[in-house]
């Protein structure tokens, strides 16, 4: 009877401390379940760049990684297993692979090889080209730190296997294409080891970050940009890093042209030979510090070439009292929608052609629930863009057909990367 009892208070002890965490288990395993089975449908499970490879020997399930992810969603646990659920939304901190106890994550690019998307490169980032590198998120890698410190690395090794030109001569050593933050810390580096550098940008110092909203802040971690000095703080305003850049700009870039669009690369008696829309230059080596996103992608919609709709959002202030659609579903498009949202009088709609956001950081997506329910942002799922008119839009969604009445849109549709002009220079890519 007394040894009855002892099973008894066992298996209730046993019950009361492990029934509650195996209910946890089994329900949190089938949210992200349904989670990764949503983003495989909506094609998010698919990374666009760099993403974290999980061994499932060493996985032991414990979730330190999914906790660990700031972006959210990136990660779940199925089946006592760490798994990439959405693919699409991870940026490359490695907080997971820092926060996995058993050293069971790497944040890469997985193999190249079969990845058609991405150049194939040297540990010196340099192509099959002789003397033509890739720097910055054109790579694969996103985040400014990986982008300065590409831009510097490869400029150390230029200075390593390369003969300087004569200074007197009209060759370079190095051009650099694009002065975001991998093409400026290169050139940057290239005065550091005193060589002769070239930077070309078809806009104008900062890259990316110029298309950034205004006081979009962008995370970074400790990072020495050459002849600066470290970006020590966790996150710096859009108008914090282009004071930096335009200060450096002004300080130590000699040979910076603006507003010149590359047209090719190819070899010519020793030299690499760069066309742009405005000259013809010769150089030992070439970086492509190009952005990913290329030319922005159109609707191909009527009225689209009125000169109301923009690609991208410089000021928000300067919008005010306005009727104003936003066209996408990604960060860009939300950040736009919310930067406009924040402005005096302004009506303002979203337009995404999905019937939810999968592919958006985590903090924008707790952002824009708030816009929402405080209805400072009306959301059109599952939406398409039909017309645009000088003072309206057509818009189509479940419901049909409507007009809108509209001062401005923005279409954040994403853009047509740089990878034909690459290939048309010889630049091999994976997957072939």
């Amino acid at each position: 009877m007394e040894s009855n009892l002892i099973w008894i208070i066992t298996i209730a002890v046993i019950a009361v401390i492990f029934l509650p965490y195996a209910i946890k288990f089994r329900k949190s395993t089938h949210e992200a379940r349904h989670r990764r089975e949503e983003a495989i449908r909506l094609g998010a499970d698919k990374p666009m760049a760099q993403y974290p490879s999980i061994d499932q020997l060493r996985c032991i399930g414990c979730g330190a990684c999914v906790a660990a992810c700031p972006e959210g969603d990136v990660l779940g646990v199925v089946m006592g297993k760490a798994v990439v659920i959405n693919g699409l939304k991870c940026v490359g901190h490695g907080r997971c692979a820092e926060a996995c106890p058993v050293e069971g994550i790497t944040v890469g690019l997985g193999d190249i090889s079969i990845r058609d998307d991405i150049p194939l490169m040297s540990g010196q980032n340099e192509t099959n080209i002789p003397g033509l590198y890739i720097a910055g998120e054109l790579g694969g890698l996103a985040l400014i730190r990986n982008a300065i410190n590409q831009g510097k690395m490869v400029i150390d090794h230029i200075k390593q296997v390369y003969n300087p030109v004569q200074s007197n001569t009209d060759e370079f050593d190095v051009i650099i294409i694009g002065a975001g933050p991998a093409g400026m810390s290169a050139a940057l580096q290239a005065k550091k080891l005193e060589l002769k550098c070239l930077l070309i940008d078809q806009q104008d110092a900062g890259g990316t970050i110029l298309q950034y909203p205004r006081k979009k802040l962008v995370m970074t971690k400790p990072v020495e940009i050459p002849l600066y000095g470290a970006l020590t703080k966790p996150e710096y305003s859009k108008e914090e890093l282009l004071e930096i850049w335009l200060g450096l700009k002004e300080k130590y870039i000699e040979q910076i042209h603006t507003a010149e669009k590359l047209i090719g690369v190819n070899r010519n008696n020793g030299f690499l030979k760069v066309t742009t829309d405005k000259q013809i230059y010769l150089s030992q080596n070439v970086i492509l510090a190009l952005g990913r996103r290329g030319i922005p992608r159109k609707l191909n919609v009527t009225g689209e070439d009125l000169s109301k709709v923009m690609y991208k959002l410089m000021d928000a202030e300067a919008y005010q009292n306005e009727n104003l659609l936003v066209v996408g579903g990604g960060d860009s498009a939300i950040e736009a929608a919310m930067g406009l949202a924040r402005q005096k009088g302004n009506k303002v709609i979203l337009s995404y052609r999905k019937d939810k956001f999968f592919r958006i950081k985590k903090r924008n997506e707790d952002r824009i629930k708030d816009f929402i329910l405080a209805k400072k942002i009306e959301v059109l799922f599952n939406s398409d863009v039909e017309r645009i008119a000088e003072k309206s839009v057509l818009i189509k969604d479940g419901q049909g057909v409507r007009e809108i009445p509209n001062d401005y849109v923005f279409i954040f549709a994403g853009g047509e990367p740089p990878f034909e002009l690459l290939k048309k220079m010889g630049i091999q890519f994976g997957g072939n």
